[in-house]
C-alpha cells in the first residue's frame, strides 16, 4: 500500500509541475490545530473528518454540494417499504491486487458501527438491525423502521470502510509536516473508465491547519485558496474589504447552538428558573452585530420541519411580546433573591475568540435585564453554563435528541427522554414514531436543561476559481471535489 501511494504521489507530483501561477494544488486552511486535524476516536473532530473522509468512503459519500453520491457502492435501490436498502458494489482492484468484494466492505461497515457504539453516532445508526452480503457484489442493509436521512448518515466520515487490502480512497494522502497532500486515485483503480493525462487535468490538495487568526491573514494575503472550520467565534476574522468581498461564504447548517446547564444549583436548581433564562433571551437580536440575513434563531430543542414532524411540537411563548417574557422572568428572579437572600448570577463558558466575546456581550445584557448577572467562565469545568454548538448528521428529531443522550450527556438529559426515543425505534408506522419522538421533545424541554439559541453558524472563505466548493445545509465540504475530479 505504501509503495502504491508514493508511486501515484509522486506521478501526480511530476504531471502538475508548471508555472507558479497555476502549480495544480489547492491549498486549503482549516481552523484548528494540528492535534485536531489528526485526531483518531470514535467520533471525528471537524479537520479529522475531513481527511478520513478522503481515504476512507464508505457506501455512499457527499459531494460539494453535500449531496449524495456513489462511493465503494456504484448504486443502490430501497425497498418500497422504506426497511431495506440493497447496494451493488464497484468492482474494482484493491492496491495489493485483490478484487474488492462485498463480504470485505460488509465486514469493514460491521466494524464501523460497532466501533462507534455507546456514542451519539451510535445511537444515530442503531435502527440497523442487519449488514447482510447477498451476493458476491450486493449488500444489504435492514432496517428495524423506515429512516428517510438513512443515506446521509451512512455517508458520515467514520464510517468510511478501512480494508486490510489498503484505503480504498477516493484519495491517497502523504503528510508533510503539519500539512497533508492529498492525490485523486486514477477512475481505473476505482472501477471507471481510464482517462488519459489523468494527473494533468487534476489537482492536488493540501491541507493545513491554522490558528484562526493565522488562517484569516493566510487567507488574505493569497496564501491559502480555500478556508474551512468557520464558527460563530471566529466569523469577525473573516476578511470582508474591498478586495475580497463576497468570499465569505455561510452554510445554512441544522443543528444544536444554545446553551448547556451544566451545574443545575443555586438559581438554576429548578425548570423554572432556568426557563427564566430561556425567556430573557432576545434571539432575533443575538447575532445581529453579524449582520447574518435569515437567522432569527428558535427556542425548540428540535429543528422545525424535519421529516416526520407531526406539527404539535412549536416554538414556545409565541403568544408574548419580548417584554412579557421577561416580565415573567424578572419576577421568577425577584422571588428567588427574596427566598435566598442573594444575587441571581451564573458563569457561562463560552469558546475563545471575537464572536463568543460579542455572544457573551448580548447574553450579559439580556439576562441583565431581568435581574441575573452573568460571568464570563475561563474554563468549561465549574461553569454553570456552556455553549453547545454541533451541526446534524442527518435531518430527523432522532439526532438532535440522541445528542442529550443520558449515557454521555449527563447532567444535560432526562431518563425519560431516553425511553422515548427508543421506544420510536421499533415503531409501528411513522405516525407512532412521529408521536414519540415529538413526547420526548417535550419532555427534554420541560427539563430546561438546555437552552437553545438558534442554528449553529457555520462560514468559510473561497477564493474566486476555486472549483468543488458550495455552500450546502450539511455544512459538509468534502477535499475530493476539489481536486477538479469527476465524481
Amino acid at each position: 500500500m505504501l509503495r502504491h501511494s508514493a508511486l501515484l504521489l509522486s506521478a501526480a507530483l511530476v504531471a502538475s509541475c508548471g508555472g507558479a501561477a497555476d502549480d495544480g494544488l489547492v491549498r486549503v486552511a482549516h481552523m484548528g490545530d494540528a492535534a485536531s486535524l489528526y485526531a483518531v476516536g470514535l467520533e471525528l473532530a471537524p479537520g479529522a473528518q475531513l481527511l478520513h473522509g478522503a481515504q476512507q468512503q464508505g457506501l455512499v459519500r457527499f459531494n460539494a454540494a453535500g449531496e449524495i453520491v456513489p462511493g465503494l457502492a456504484e448504486r443502490w435501490i430501497v425497498t418500497d417499504d422504506g426497511r431495506s436498502y440493497i447496494f451493488r458494489i464497484t468492482e474494482f482492484d484493491l492496491p495489493d491486487g485483490t478484487r474488492l468484494t462485498a463480504r470485505a466492505v460488509a465486514e469493514g461497515l460491521e466494524e464501523s458501527i460497532e466501533r462507534v457504539k455507546g456514542t451519539s453516532l451510535g445511537l444515530d445508526l442503531a435502527k440497523i438491525s442487519e449488514v447482510r452480503v447477498m451476493t458476491g457484489r450486493v449488500i444489504e442493509i435492514r432496517l428495524r423502521s423506515p429512516m428517510p436521512g438513512f443515506l446521509h448518515l451512512i455517508a458520515q466520515p467514520e464510517l468510511g470502510v478501512a480494508l486490510d487490502e489498503g484505503n480504498a480512497g477516493p484519495m491517497l494522502a502523504e503528510r508533510e509536516g503539519d500539512a497533508t497532500v492529498l492525490v485523486p486515485i486514477p477512475p481505473e483503480l476505482r472501477g471507471q473508465s481510464p482517462r488519459r493525462n489523468w494527473f494533468e487535468i487534476v489537482d492536488r490538495v493540501q491541507l493545513a491547519p491554522y490558528a484562526p487568526r493565522a488562517a484569516a491573514q493566510a487567507f488574505e494575503q493569497g496564501q491559502v485558496d480555500l478556508l474551512l472550520g468557520g464558527r460563530l467565534e471566529t466569523l469577525p476574522l473573516a476578511i470582508t474589504g474591498a478586495l475580497s468581498r463576497g468570499t465569505v461564504r455561510l452554510d445554512s447548517a441544522i443543528g444544536l447552538f444554545g446553551l448547556d446547564v451544566l451545574r443545575p444549583e443555586g438559581f438554576l436548581a429548578t425548570p423554572a428558573n432556568r426557563e427564566a433564562l430561556a425567556l430573557a433571551i432576545d434571539r432575533p437580536s443575538l447575532v445581529a452585530q453579524f449582520n447574518l440575513s435569515g437567522w432569527t434563531g428558535s427556542n425548540r430543542i428540535v429543528a422545525a420541519d424535519m421529516p416526520g414532524d407531526d406539527g404539535s411540537v412549536a416554538e414556545r411563548w409565541t403568544t408574548l411580546s419580548l417584554d412579557q417574557r421577561r416580565n415573567e422572568a424578572a419576577l421568577r428572579v425577584r422571588q428567588w433573591q427574596v427566598q435566598n437572600g442573594a444575587a441571581a448570577a451564573v458563569s457561562v463558558y463560552l469558546p475563545q475568540g471575537p464572536g463568543s466575546d460579542f455572544l457573551f456581550a448580548a447574553l450579559a445584557e439580556d439576562l441583565a435585564s431581568v435581574g441575573v448577572t452573568l460571568q464570563r467562565a475561563e474554563q468549561r469545568d465549574g461553569a454553570d453554563l456552556a455553549l453547545r454548538d454541533s451541526t446534524a448528521r442527518f435531518a430527523g428529531a432522532r439526532w438532535f435528541l440522541n445528542q442529550f443522550n443520558c449515557a454521555f450527556s449527563a447532567p444535560v438529559c432526562s431518563p425519560d427522554t431516553d425511553y422515548l426515543v427508543e421506544l420510536s425505534l421499533d415503531a409501528a408506522n411513522p405516525a407512532e414514531e412521529a408521536s414519540y419522538l415529538a413526547e420526548a421533545e417535550q419532555t427534554l424541554t420541560a427539563t430546561n436543561l438546555y437552552i437553545p439559541l438558534g442554528t449553529p453558524i457555520r462560514w468559510s472563505q473561497a477564493r474566486a476559481g476555486v472549483e468543488g466548493f458550495s455552500e450546502n445545509g450539511w455544512a459538509v465540504h468534502p477535499l475530493f471535489p476539489l481536486s477538479k475530479a469527476p465524481i
